[in-house]
Protein backbone atom coordinates (compact mmCIF):
# COMPACT_ATOMS: atom_id res chain seq x y z
CA UNK A 1 0.00 0.00 0.00
CA UNK A 2 1.56 3.36 -1.11
CA UNK A 3 2.30 6.03 1.48
CA UNK A 4 0.63 9.43 1.40
CA UNK A 5 2.67 12.47 0.41
CA UNK A 6 4.26 14.04 3.49
CA UNK A 7 3.35 17.58 2.43
CA UNK A 8 -0.24 16.48 1.90
CA UNK A 9 -0.33 14.87 5.35
CA UNK A 10 0.76 18.12 7.02
CA UNK A 11 -1.42 20.22 4.72
CA UNK A 12 1.39 22.56 3.57
CA UNK A 13 2.93 23.57 0.25
CA UNK A 14 6.19 22.02 -0.91
CA UNK A 15 8.00 25.34 -0.33
CA UNK A 16 6.73 25.66 3.26
CA UNK A 17 9.18 27.14 5.75
CA UNK A 18 10.38 25.36 8.88
CA UNK A 19 8.06 27.51 10.99
CA UNK A 20 5.07 26.59 8.80
CA UNK A 21 5.96 22.90 9.03
CA UNK A 22 6.25 23.10 12.79
CA UNK A 23 2.96 24.98 13.13
CA UNK A 24 1.12 22.46 10.94
CA UNK A 25 2.56 19.51 12.82
CA UNK A 26 1.75 20.97 16.24
CA UNK A 27 -1.86 21.48 15.16
CA UNK A 28 -2.25 17.90 13.91
CA UNK A 29 -0.43 16.37 16.88
CA UNK A 30 -2.61 18.18 19.38
CA UNK A 31 -5.76 17.15 17.48
CA UNK A 32 -4.91 13.46 17.10
CA UNK A 33 -2.79 12.77 20.19
CA UNK A 34 -3.78 9.39 21.78
CA UNK A 35 -4.20 10.96 25.22
CA UNK A 36 -6.88 13.23 23.76
CA UNK A 37 -8.48 10.38 21.82
CA UNK A 38 -8.34 7.29 24.06
CA UNK A 39 -9.20 4.11 22.18
CA UNK A 40 -9.52 5.91 18.81
CA UNK A 41 -7.40 3.87 16.37
CA UNK A 42 -7.95 6.31 13.48
CA UNK A 43 -6.66 9.23 15.54
CA UNK A 44 -3.66 7.15 16.61
CA UNK A 45 -2.80 6.36 12.97
CA UNK A 46 -3.15 10.05 11.97
CA UNK A 47 -0.86 10.99 14.85
CA UNK A 48 1.81 8.49 13.77
CA UNK A 49 1.48 9.60 10.16
CA UNK A 50 1.92 13.28 11.02
CA UNK A 51 4.86 12.47 13.31
CA UNK A 52 6.64 10.54 10.54
CA UNK A 53 5.99 13.29 8.00
CA UNK A 54 7.35 16.03 10.25
CA UNK A 55 10.38 13.98 11.30
CA UNK A 56 11.43 13.79 7.65
CA UNK A 57 10.53 17.31 6.50
CA UNK A 58 12.04 19.02 9.58
CA UNK A 59 15.45 17.53 8.68
CA UNK A 60 17.05 19.53 5.85
CA UNK A 61 18.98 16.54 4.44
CA UNK A 62 16.00 14.16 4.66
CA UNK A 63 13.72 16.77 3.12
CA UNK A 64 16.08 17.26 0.20
CA UNK A 65 16.27 13.51 -0.34
CA UNK A 66 12.48 13.20 -0.12
CA UNK A 67 11.92 16.07 -2.57
CA UNK A 68 14.23 14.35 -5.06
CA UNK A 69 13.48 10.65 -4.63
CA UNK A 70 10.20 10.53 -2.71
CA UNK A 71 9.70 7.92 0.04
CA UNK A 72 12.52 5.79 -1.36
CA UNK A 73 14.98 8.54 -0.48
CA UNK A 74 14.19 8.57 3.24
CA UNK A 75 14.41 4.90 4.17
CA UNK A 76 14.76 4.91 7.99
CA UNK A 77 17.47 2.27 7.76
CA UNK A 78 19.76 4.82 6.05
CA UNK A 79 20.07 6.99 9.19
CA UNK A 80 19.54 10.71 9.72
CA UNK A 81 22.31 11.96 7.48
CA UNK A 82 25.01 14.47 8.34
CA UNK A 83 24.51 17.24 10.77
CA UNK A 84 21.53 15.88 12.63
CA UNK A 85 20.01 19.34 13.10
CA UNK A 86 16.64 18.21 11.76
CA UNK A 87 16.26 15.60 14.46
CA UNK A 88 16.94 18.15 17.17
CA UNK A 89 14.28 20.42 15.68
CA UNK A 90 11.80 17.57 15.67
CA UNK A 91 12.57 16.77 19.31
CA UNK A 92 12.05 20.39 20.29
CA UNK A 93 8.71 20.59 18.48
CA UNK A 94 7.58 17.29 19.98
CA UNK A 95 8.53 18.50 23.45
CA UNK A 96 6.62 21.75 22.88
CA UNK A 97 3.56 19.84 21.73
CA UNK A 98 3.50 17.70 24.83
CA UNK A 99 3.73 20.91 26.85
CA UNK A 100 0.74 22.34 24.98
CA UNK A 101 -1.33 19.20 25.34
CA UNK A 102 -0.69 18.67 29.00
CA UNK A 103 -0.01 22.09 30.46
CA UNK A 104 -1.57 24.61 28.10
CA UNK A 105 1.62 25.92 26.48
CA UNK A 106 4.58 24.58 28.36
CA UNK A 107 8.06 24.18 26.94
CA UNK A 108 11.49 23.69 28.27
CA UNK A 109 11.62 23.03 31.97
CA UNK A 110 8.14 21.48 31.92
CA UNK A 111 8.66 18.54 29.53
CA UNK A 112 8.18 15.93 32.25
CA UNK A 113 4.41 16.23 32.33
CA UNK A 114 2.46 13.32 33.76
CA UNK A 115 -1.21 12.52 33.95
CA UNK A 116 -2.48 11.92 37.48
CA UNK A 117 -3.24 8.40 38.67
CA UNK A 118 -6.76 6.99 38.50
CA UNK A 119 -8.62 6.32 41.75
CA UNK A 120 -11.16 3.64 42.62
CA UNK A 121 -13.96 4.04 45.13
CA UNK A 122 -16.00 1.02 46.27
CA UNK A 123 -19.62 2.02 46.75
CA UNK A 124 -22.09 -0.37 48.38
CA UNK A 125 -25.77 0.05 47.52
CA UNK A 126 -28.99 -1.89 48.10
CA UNK A 127 -30.76 -4.01 45.50
CA UNK A 128 -33.64 -1.53 45.49
CA UNK A 129 -31.24 1.35 44.72
CA UNK A 130 -29.66 -0.67 41.93
CA UNK A 131 -33.09 -1.41 40.45
CA UNK A 132 -34.52 2.10 40.65
CA UNK A 133 -31.41 4.25 40.45
CA UNK A 134 -30.19 6.60 43.16
CA UNK A 135 -27.99 9.55 43.99
CA UNK A 136 -25.21 9.10 46.51
CA UNK A 137 -22.85 11.55 48.16
CA UNK A 138 -19.31 10.28 48.63
CA UNK A 139 -16.14 11.76 50.06
CA UNK A 140 -12.89 11.11 48.24
CA UNK A 141 -9.30 12.09 48.99
CA UNK A 142 -7.87 14.86 46.83
CA UNK A 143 -4.89 17.19 46.72
CA UNK A 144 -5.16 20.94 46.41
CA UNK A 145 -2.63 23.73 46.09
CA UNK A 146 -1.18 24.75 49.42
CA UNK A 147 -2.76 28.05 50.51
CA UNK A 148 0.38 29.13 52.36
CA UNK A 149 2.78 28.94 49.41
CA UNK A 150 0.23 29.20 46.60
CA UNK A 151 1.32 25.84 45.21
CA UNK A 152 4.94 26.81 44.62
CA UNK A 153 6.27 24.61 47.43
CA UNK A 154 8.61 27.39 48.52
CA UNK A 155 8.50 29.21 51.85
CA UNK A 156 6.57 32.50 51.87
CA UNK A 157 8.77 35.29 50.51
CA UNK A 158 10.97 32.92 48.50
CA UNK A 159 10.74 31.33 45.06
CA UNK A 160 11.93 28.07 43.48
CA UNK A 161 15.38 28.57 41.97
CA UNK A 162 16.62 27.44 38.55
CA UNK A 163 18.20 24.02 38.73
CA UNK A 164 22.01 24.37 38.63
CA UNK A 165 22.44 20.97 37.00
CA UNK A 166 20.30 21.56 33.88
CA UNK A 167 20.19 25.36 33.93
CA UNK A 168 16.41 25.32 34.17
CA UNK A 169 15.90 23.22 31.03
CA UNK A 170 14.66 20.17 32.94
CA UNK A 171 16.82 17.90 30.81
CA UNK A 172 20.50 17.16 30.46
CA UNK A 173 22.54 15.78 27.58
CA UNK A 174 24.90 12.86 28.07
CA UNK A 175 27.56 12.13 25.48
CA UNK A 176 28.07 8.43 24.74
CA UNK A 177 30.64 8.02 22.01
CA UNK A 178 29.23 9.50 18.82
CA UNK A 179 25.75 9.79 20.31
CA UNK A 180 24.28 12.53 22.44
CA UNK A 181 21.39 11.35 24.64
CA UNK A 182 18.94 13.72 26.25
CA UNK A 183 17.34 12.62 29.53
CA UNK A 184 15.46 14.02 32.51
CA UNK A 185 17.57 16.00 34.92
CA UNK A 186 18.31 13.81 37.98
CA UNK A 187 18.30 16.79 40.39
CA UNK A 188 15.03 18.57 39.53
CA UNK A 189 13.31 15.56 37.91
CA UNK A 190 12.37 17.58 34.86
CA UNK A 191 10.82 20.60 36.59
CA UNK A 192 13.75 22.90 35.78
CA UNK A 193 13.86 24.29 39.31
CA UNK A 194 14.44 23.25 42.87
CA UNK A 195 13.22 24.51 46.22
CA UNK A 196 15.98 25.67 48.51
CA UNK A 197 13.67 26.75 51.36
CA UNK A 198 10.52 24.53 51.35
CA UNK A 199 7.16 25.61 52.70
CA UNK A 200 6.56 24.17 56.17
CA UNK A 201 2.85 23.68 55.56
CA UNK A 202 3.25 21.29 52.60
CA UNK A 203 6.94 20.35 53.08
CA UNK A 204 7.75 21.63 49.60
CA UNK A 205 5.17 19.52 47.80
CA UNK A 206 3.03 22.52 46.88
CA UNK A 207 -0.13 20.50 47.59
CA UNK A 208 -1.95 19.27 50.66
CA UNK A 209 -4.34 16.38 51.14
CA UNK A 210 -8.02 17.13 51.61
CA UNK A 211 -11.41 15.44 51.37
CA UNK A 212 -13.74 16.30 48.49
CA UNK A 213 -17.49 15.71 48.35
CA UNK A 214 -18.86 14.31 45.10
CA UNK A 215 -22.41 13.54 43.98
CA UNK A 216 -22.69 10.17 42.22
CA UNK A 217 -25.73 9.45 40.06
CA UNK A 218 -26.44 5.70 39.89
CA UNK A 219 -28.43 4.66 36.80
CA UNK A 220 -31.37 2.28 37.18
CA UNK A 221 -30.41 -1.33 36.43
CA UNK A 222 -26.73 -1.09 37.35
CA UNK A 223 -25.24 -4.46 38.27
CA UNK A 224 -22.66 -5.63 40.77
CA UNK A 225 -19.09 -4.92 39.67
CA UNK A 226 -19.98 -2.19 37.16
CA UNK A 227 -17.97 1.02 37.31
CA UNK A 228 -18.97 4.66 36.89
CA UNK A 229 -16.25 6.94 35.49
CA UNK A 230 -15.89 10.51 36.73
CA UNK A 231 -13.32 12.21 34.52
CA UNK A 232 -10.80 14.49 36.19
CA UNK A 233 -11.60 13.47 39.78
CA UNK A 234 -8.53 11.27 40.24
CA UNK A 235 -5.15 12.37 41.50
CA UNK A 236 -3.84 15.66 40.08
CA UNK A 237 -1.21 15.57 37.35
CA UNK A 238 2.44 16.48 37.70
CA UNK A 239 3.90 19.65 36.20
CA UNK A 240 0.52 20.78 34.93
CA UNK A 241 -0.54 17.39 33.56
CA UNK A 242 -4.23 16.45 33.51
CA UNK A 243 -5.84 14.85 36.54
CA UNK A 244 -6.65 11.16 36.51
CA UNK A 245 -10.15 9.74 36.63
CA UNK A 246 -12.24 8.39 39.48
CA UNK A 247 -13.90 5.00 39.00
CA UNK A 248 -16.80 4.28 41.35
CA UNK A 249 -17.17 0.50 41.52
CA UNK A 250 -20.63 -0.71 42.51
CA UNK A 251 -21.18 -3.49 45.03
CA UNK A 252 -24.74 -4.61 45.76
CA UNK A 253 -25.63 -5.76 49.26
CA UNK A 254 -27.08 -9.24 49.74
CA UNK A 255 -30.87 -9.09 49.81
CA UNK A 256 -32.97 -10.95 52.38
CA UNK A 257 -35.61 -12.04 49.84
CA UNK A 258 -34.32 -11.78 46.27
CA UNK A 259 -31.30 -13.13 44.43
CA UNK A 260 -30.29 -11.34 41.23
CA UNK A 261 -29.30 -13.12 38.03
CA UNK A 262 -28.58 -10.50 35.38
CA UNK A 263 -31.85 -8.62 34.92
CA UNK A 264 -33.96 -11.40 36.49
CA UNK A 265 -34.82 -11.83 40.14
CA UNK A 266 -35.33 -15.13 41.96
CA UNK A 267 -37.09 -15.83 45.25
CA UNK A 268 -38.32 -18.89 47.16
CA UNK A 269 -41.98 -19.07 48.19
CA UNK A 270 -42.87 -21.63 50.90
CA UNK A 271 -46.42 -23.00 50.70
CA UNK A 272 -48.12 -25.63 52.87
CA UNK A 273 -48.73 -29.05 51.43
CA UNK A 274 -52.52 -28.60 51.49
CA UNK A 275 -52.27 -25.58 49.15
CA UNK A 276 -49.79 -27.48 46.99
CA UNK A 277 -52.19 -30.43 46.73
CA UNK A 278 -55.49 -28.57 46.38
CA UNK A 279 -54.31 -25.35 44.72
CA UNK A 280 -55.13 -21.79 45.74
CA UNK A 281 -54.10 -18.13 45.54
CA UNK A 282 -50.96 -16.92 47.27
CA UNK A 283 -49.22 -13.55 47.61
CA UNK A 284 -45.60 -13.16 46.61
CA UNK A 285 -43.29 -10.16 47.08
CA UNK A 286 -41.92 -8.02 44.22
CA UNK A 287 -39.80 -4.87 44.27
CA UNK A 288 -43.01 -2.92 43.61
CA UNK A 289 -45.07 -4.54 46.38
CA UNK A 290 -47.10 -7.75 46.72
CA UNK A 291 -48.57 -9.68 43.79
CA UNK A 292 -51.02 -12.59 43.71
CA UNK A 293 -50.53 -15.76 41.72
CA UNK A 294 -52.76 -18.82 41.32
CA UNK A 295 -51.19 -22.11 42.38
CA UNK A 296 -52.68 -25.01 40.43
CA UNK A 297 -53.58 -28.28 42.23
CA UNK A 298 -50.87 -30.91 42.66
CA UNK A 299 -48.02 -28.35 42.55
CA UNK A 300 -44.63 -29.86 43.43
CA UNK A 301 -41.58 -28.40 45.15
CA UNK A 302 -39.35 -26.68 42.61
CA UNK A 303 -42.19 -25.43 40.42
CA UNK A 304 -41.22 -22.00 39.03
CA UNK A 305 -43.72 -19.23 38.40
CA UNK A 306 -42.50 -16.45 36.09
CA UNK A 307 -43.82 -12.92 36.58
CA UNK A 308 -42.85 -11.05 33.45
CA UNK A 309 -41.57 -7.50 33.83
CA UNK A 310 -41.14 -7.77 37.60
CA UNK A 311 -37.35 -8.05 37.48
CA UNK A 312 -34.79 -5.28 36.96
CA UNK A 313 -34.55 -2.90 34.02
CA UNK A 314 -31.44 -3.44 31.90
CA UNK A 315 -29.08 -0.51 32.37
CA UNK A 316 -28.40 -0.24 28.61
CA UNK A 317 -31.44 -1.57 26.74
CA UNK A 318 -33.99 -0.57 29.45
CA UNK A 319 -35.77 -3.92 28.89
CA UNK A 320 -37.37 -5.15 32.10
CA UNK A 321 -36.32 -8.55 33.47
CA UNK A 322 -38.60 -11.14 35.10
CA UNK A 323 -39.23 -12.43 38.61
CA UNK A 324 -38.87 -16.20 39.10
CA UNK A 325 -40.81 -17.53 42.09
CA UNK A 326 -39.60 -20.99 43.16
CA UNK A 327 -42.19 -22.98 45.10
CA UNK A 328 -41.05 -24.77 48.23
CA UNK A 329 -43.60 -27.18 49.72
CA UNK A 330 -43.12 -27.00 53.48
CA UNK A 331 -43.62 -29.94 55.83
CA UNK A 332 -45.63 -28.81 58.90
CA UNK A 333 -43.98 -28.89 62.33
CA UNK A 334 -45.27 -28.88 65.95
CA UNK A 335 -48.42 -30.77 65.00
CA UNK A 336 -51.42 -30.96 67.34
CA UNK A 337 -52.90 -34.31 68.29
CA UNK A 338 -55.86 -33.73 65.97
CA UNK A 339 -53.55 -32.91 63.06
CA UNK A 340 -51.64 -36.12 63.67
CA UNK A 341 -54.85 -38.13 63.63
CA UNK A 342 -55.96 -36.54 60.36
CA UNK A 343 -52.59 -37.03 58.72
CA UNK A 344 -52.44 -40.64 59.87
CA UNK A 345 -55.89 -41.26 58.38
CA UNK A 346 -54.84 -39.47 55.19
CA UNK A 347 -51.66 -41.58 54.98
CA UNK A 348 -53.63 -44.85 55.31
CA UNK A 349 -55.91 -43.83 52.46
CA UNK A 350 -53.00 -42.59 50.34
CA UNK A 351 -51.11 -45.86 50.70
CA UNK A 352 -54.03 -47.70 49.11
CA UNK A 353 -53.41 -45.73 45.90
CA UNK A 354 -49.70 -45.07 46.32
CA UNK A 355 -48.70 -46.00 42.76
CA UNK A 356 -51.27 -43.60 41.25
CA UNK A 357 -50.99 -40.73 43.70
CA UNK A 358 -47.20 -40.79 44.21
CA UNK A 359 -45.81 -41.36 40.69
CA UNK A 360 -42.36 -39.97 41.48
CA UNK A 361 -41.94 -42.25 44.47
CA UNK A 362 -42.97 -45.29 42.37
CA UNK A 363 -40.58 -44.30 39.57
CA UNK A 364 -37.74 -43.88 42.04
CA UNK A 365 -38.38 -47.26 43.67
CA UNK A 366 -38.43 -48.93 40.26
CA UNK A 367 -34.99 -47.47 39.56
CA UNK A 368 -33.70 -48.75 42.92
CA UNK A 369 -34.98 -52.26 42.18
CA UNK A 370 -33.32 -52.24 38.78
CA UNK A 371 -30.06 -51.11 40.40
CA UNK A 372 -29.93 -54.06 42.83
CA UNK A 373 -30.95 -56.73 40.30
Amino acid sequence: MSKRDYYEILGVNRDASDAELKKAYRKLAMKHHPDRNPGNKDAEEHFKEAKQAYEVLSDADKRAAYDRYGHAGVDPSMGAGPGGQGFDGFSDAFSDIFGDIFSGGGGRGRSNVYRGADLRYNLEISLEEAARGAEKTIRIPTQENCEVCGGSGAKAGSQPKPCPTCGGAGQVRIQQGFFSIQQTCPKCHGSGSYIADPCRSCNGAGRIKKQKTLEVKIPAGIDDGMRLRHAGHGEPGINGGPSGDLYVEIHIKKHSVFQRDGDDLHCEMPINFATAALGGDIEIPTLDGMARIKVPPETQTGKVFRLRGKGIQNVRSHVQGDLMCHVLVETPVKLTERQRELLSEFNDIAMENADRQNPKAKSWMDKVKDFFQ
